[in-house]
């Protein structure tokens, strides 16, 4: 597995700038609303529209008031046209993209994949479209979930497909049966393999020839204001004693009988939990006097709720959900200048754990978060300054260059064996 800084040595390697002009556009196809959590596909797109158009297909929602053919509502943020097929509504309509929908969604986002952005070169009124329809060449087609292979249109020929597995989506709750076998058919179709950690990437790196560990990273900027340039959110500030704090998607992957049993524990405690709830329940929620939900927020707020923070918590459960995750927060948390508390997930040890406590059971648990509320200053900055260590080799803009640089080659090396 070769690091983010040791691809970068290379003087030559131009990184994001180098996609100019190589090809014409990105097409990505995601599982993720593009207006959820900002994670790692905005971080990763919105850089590389830096140097060309990049147009993110989601899945698709379905309502009872559109015409059978379906329609798409479009968006821009930035740099970024977002792209949502509008399917009807059906007694037997399926969540995501299906093998029963992705040949519709190809129609439907057909005339939106030429070279030139969508809202300059289609009328909202249905403006005829064909004199154009020729200039559809060779985008790098990127995908994150293997659901929507046959979504991208036949007329469409790409110069380059990239598969970036940020999580193993078979895993979690509620996923397709076929989705196993969809990856399996991923890998004979892309050139390209981008594993989100060193879990995900031991799992696939005899499945493809070219797969690359690209964990995720950090806008360091952003979330260092948390160490002291920012006050913290009201609502956190207003919490008594010691804050433990999480922020993130609260779902399966979520240890809540450990959440209850350190509110249990530590009365004097507040647990500040920040994000919204995806395939549970409120009622699998536990409440308790010291316990607050502070629901979803955005990427802007984050940095003042971590402030809020005297410690930061990865409170994973180990199951099959978490096997192979490598949480984008970790490096935040550092960021922020935050003591980390975690759950043994692999990908934090491997990667974090000369920084980050790591303990296995509750009782562990609880006494690794008194001993970061305890810590000596000198214990304080020997962990900042191994946190800053991690930083300076895990950006996001590193990311995205070395990704960009194995991208230009792929390329290179195909047009090479055609010419």
């Amino acid at each position: 597995m070769v690091s983010v800084s040791e691809r970068r040595t290379t003087r030559d390697r131009a990184g994001v700038r180098g996609l100019e002009g190589s090809a014409p556009s990105m097409v990505v196809f995601t599982h993720l609303r593009w207006e959820g959590v900002f994670q790692r596909p905005q971080h990763l797109l919105s850089r590389f529209a830096r140097a060309l158009p990049v147009t993110v297909v989601e899945e698709p929602i379905f309502r009872r008031d559109v015409t059978p053919g379906g329609d798409i509502q479009l968006a821009t943020d930035g740099k970024v046209t977002v792209l949502t097929p509008i399917l009807p509504l059906a007694a037997d309509n399926r969540s995501g993209f299906t093998e029963e929908n992705v040949s519709q969604i190809a129609l439907l986002i057909e005339p939106y994949l030429g070279q030139r952005s969508p809202l300059e070169t289609i009328d909202p009124l249905g403006t005829d479209v064909s004199a154009w329809e020729s200039e559809l060449r060779g985008p790098i087609v990127w995908y994150y979930t293997p659901m929507a292979l046959g979504a991208l249109p036949a007329s469409v020929v790409p110069s380059l497909v990239v598969f970036d597995a940020m999580d193993d989506l078979a895993s979690f709750r509620g996923a397709p049966a076929a989705l196993r076998e969809r990856e399996a058919e991923m890998y004979a179709r892309a050139d390209v393999v981008f594993a989100g950690g060193p879990s995900l990437y031991e799992a696939r790196r005899g499945r493809h020839p070219s797969v690359h560990c690209f964990p995720s990273g950090v806008d360091v900027d952003h979330f260092a204001r948390a160490a002291g340039t920012i006050a913290p959110d009201q609502g956190v500030a207003a919490l008594p004693g010691t804050v433990l704090g999480f922020y993130g998607v609260l779902d399966e992957r979520i240890d809540f009988s450990l959440i209850e049993a350190i509110a249990d524990a530590r009365a004097e405690w507040s647990l500040a939990l920040v994000g919204p709830l995806a395939k549970i329940d409120e009622s699998d929620l536990p409440r308790r006097p010291n316990i607050t939900y502070f629901g979803r927020r955005n990427y802007a707020d984050l940095p003042a709720f971590l402030a809020g923070f005297d410690v930061a918590l990865l409170p994973f459960a180990i199951n099959e959900a978490t096997r192979s995750i490598s949480p984008t927060k970790t490096l935040e948390y550092l960021a922020g200048e935050k003591p980390i508390v975690s759950t043994p997930i692999t990908d934090v040890v491997d990667l974090y754990g000369d920084v980050v406590r790591i303990a296995g059971d509750e009782a562990a648990f609880i006494a690794a978060i008194e001993a970061a509320v305890s810590e000596s200053p000198a214990e304080r900055r020997r962990r900042v300054e191994a946190g800053s260590a991690h930083l300076r080799t895990h950006t996001w803009d590193a990311i995205v260059d070395g990704m960009a640089d194995l991208m230009s080659g792929a390329m290179r090396t195909a047009e090479s064996t055609t010419t």
